[in-house]
């Protein structure tokens, strides 16, 4: 497992040789976003993918393409011929974060922390009830940290499933230790208890930040 993290501050000349490394279908997508910095986001992050998995796959970048699985999760393809090395890869503000691994089923999640939301609106949307009662009690700067903690433990989950949010968040919480403020933890989704997940708590004091991979099923759950 490798996890990078891509410096997504301005910078005129590494923006234009990450764009340099784009595909035909990928600077048509970039040149979609209408502000620069969802744009500037996008091309730094998917060049410092391709970077990174050619050197991993030990191809050139123009061999290089991705395809979409059911629910839009990207796979990589090297001469059109799906590849098993997996990735994922967030944005928020200044930080991108990818992981790469052996195996396709992972998921990463970053969020710069903001002030000001109605974190317990927003909660009751999407956290369950032992989440909800224990953002409830937190307050200030403790609230704020608590719900995008939880967001991007759950998030990483999902993204790491592929289902995207045709699965209810609120239907599963994340592992009571991790509540208390473990930094790791076991979980298991409620439809798919054979499963066991490794979950990781990657925030730092720039970002809230969460990693999920699903383990091979021969692993015990100690």
């Amino acid at each position: 497992m490798t996890i990078l993290h891509v410096d997504l501050s301005p910078h005129a000349n590494r923006e234009a040789r990450a764009f340099a490394l784009l595909d035909a279908q990928e600077t048509r997508r970039a040149r979609r976003f209408v502000v620069e910095p969802p744009r500037r986001r996008f091309v730094l992050c998917r060049a410092a993918l391709r970077v990174n998995l050619c050197q991993r796959l030990d191809c050139r970048n123009e061999r290089l393409s991705f395809s979409a699985l059911k629910h839009g999760k990207p796979v990589a393809e090297v001469n059109g011929e799906r590849v098993s090395l997996g990735f994922n890869l967030s944005h928020s503000g200044g930080h991108g974060l990818i992981a790469i691994a052996a195996h396709e089923q992972l998921g990463i999640d970053v969020e710069e922390r903001k002030p000001g939301r109605n974190f317990e609106g927003i909660g009751r949307r999407v956290y369950g009830p032992a989440e909800r009662r224990l953002l409830a009690q937190a307050d200030g700067q403790r609230k704020a940290a608590f719900f995008y903690r939880l967001w991007t433990l759950k998030e990483a989950l999902i993204k790491g499933l592929g289902t995207g949010f045709t699965l209810n968040p609120a239907t599963f919480e994340v592992p009571e230790p991790m509540l208390r403020g473990e930094r790791s933890g076991r979980f298991q989704f409620p439809h798919q208890p054979e499963d066991n997940w490794q979950l990781l708590d990657l925030g730092e004091p720039r970002f809230a930040a969460a990693l999920a991979y699903r383990l091979d099923r021969r692993t015990p759950n100690e």
